[in-house]
């Protein structure tokens, strides 16, 4: 049902031409039908009452004109003795105006649709007195409710249509953003990392070619790896290479803490939390480790290969990362000046989890990283699994 729903879904056009269609063909049907058998003219008449709904979504405004003119005249000719066009097939027009149009055109478009039609019914008197079992149009009062209640459903279709769709745009830019702060996580690590051993082989390279190799090599997997970490954020990994490359948590925080070291960074790394179990959740973990990473990715460009302590540490309702780092040699210059989009995105992944973000300076020079995330918040990715 839901790709016969889709199918539709996609193709509107077959929806108008099987109501349109299906209406006129309907009506054209149920007037032969009637004995004696009217003439040609109240035959089209009758059956072209519902032939502008084939454009209903393209072109609302221009068929509830069109209805209500053929209303209108069907009415003045009586070319059907005893049949009486009702509400009910304007109200597909209505509805159509009130779903497709904005407010400020389809309520004047009803309120003039139904001020024609109440002309044309009172100076052609055909009001009908009430019936047991009748639908037809009885009073204007029949006509106002009808046509207010198409008005009212098609304007709320109209606002659950737009709020779908902000709601869609909003999960995109959301999307966007993630994989943007991701990407600068995963390129600013992995290049400074490259950076830093590039020119360290360019230093080591005429007295010792070997060791230069060897960071060249470095340098390679670098890149390497971070090429699958952004296939992965861009959702290019086959399955197979999703399963041979799980998503980052806190149990490949050695990744994080090798590359430093290779860096020249001397990491002590410290954690009581076991990757997979409670209060540690998927999107939790992701957001710690991608925390880590930054905290690393920053000692390593702006600091240098000083000594770093990164710890990690939680319980039932909050996780704490900490990662702090001795000042940095005389002379060491960062490969590129910041962006501040690091910490930004630090602030972001720690907002999202309700928690709390203290960074800055210490005394000595040195830099300190503080992150506490609760365990009990619900990540955005996550409420919508």
């Amino acid at each position: 049902m839901r790709a016969v729903q889709r199918w539709f879904t996609d193709r509107p056009y077959v929806t108008d031409l099987a109501l349109g269609g299906g209406l006129t063909l309907l009506d054209v049907v149920t007037v032969l039908d009637r004995s004696p058998q009217p003439g040609v003219l109240g035959v089209a008449l009758w059956g072209a009452q519902t032939v502008p709904l084939l454009w209903r979504r393209t072109r609302p405004r221009t068929v509830l004109a069109a209805m209500t003119c053929l209303y209108v005249v069907f009415q003045a000719l009586s070319p059907i003795p005893g049949k009486i066009p009702g509400p009910f097939l304007l109200m597909l027009g209505v509805y159509a105006l009130a779903r497709h149009a904005p407010v400020r055109a389809s309520l004047p478009g009803t309120l003039l649709c139904l001020a024609c039609v109440l002309t044309a019914d009172a100076l052609t008197a055909h009001w009908q007195t009430p019936s047991l079992g009748s639908l037809e149009p009885i009073s204007a009062t029949t006509f106002v409710f009808f046509f207010g209640l198409a008005w009212t459903l098609g304007y709320g279709s109209r606002r659950l249509r737009a709020e779908q769709e902000l709601n869609a745009r909003q999960a995109v830019l959301a999307e966007r953003a993630r994989i943007a702060r991701d990407l600068h996580d995963v390129v600013a690590h992995h290049v400074s990392a490259i950076a830093v051993q590039a020119r360290a082989a360019q230093d080591v390279m005429p007295d010792d070619p070997s060791l230069a190799a060897e960071g060249v090599d470095l340098i390679a997997r670098t890149a390497d790896t971070a090429l699958v970490e952004m296939r992965r954020l861009l959702g290019l990994l086959s399955p197979r290479e999703r399963e041979l490359v799980p998503e980052p948590s806190l149990g490949h925080v050695d990744r994080l803490v090798g590359a430093a070291e290779t860096a020249g960074c001397r990491v002590t790394y410290e954690s009581d939390v076991r990757p997979g179990s409670a209060p540690l959740s998927t999107g939790l973990g992701v957001s710690a480790y991608r925390i880590v990473q930054e905290a690393l990715t920053n000692v390593v460009k702006h600091a240098g290969g000083v000594d770093v302590r990164v710890s990690v540490r939680g319980d039932d309702s909050r996780l704490v990362i900490e990662v702090e780092n001795d000042p940095g040699p005389a002379g060491h210059r960062s490969p590129a000046p910041g962006s501040g989009r690091g910490l930004l995105g630090i602030r972001e992944r720690v907002a999202a989890f309700d928690g709390v973000l203290e960074a800055g300076p210490r005394g000595d020079g040195g830099w300190r990283l503080r992150a506490v995330l609760c365990a009990r918040a619900v990540h955005p990715a996550e409420a919508g699994a």
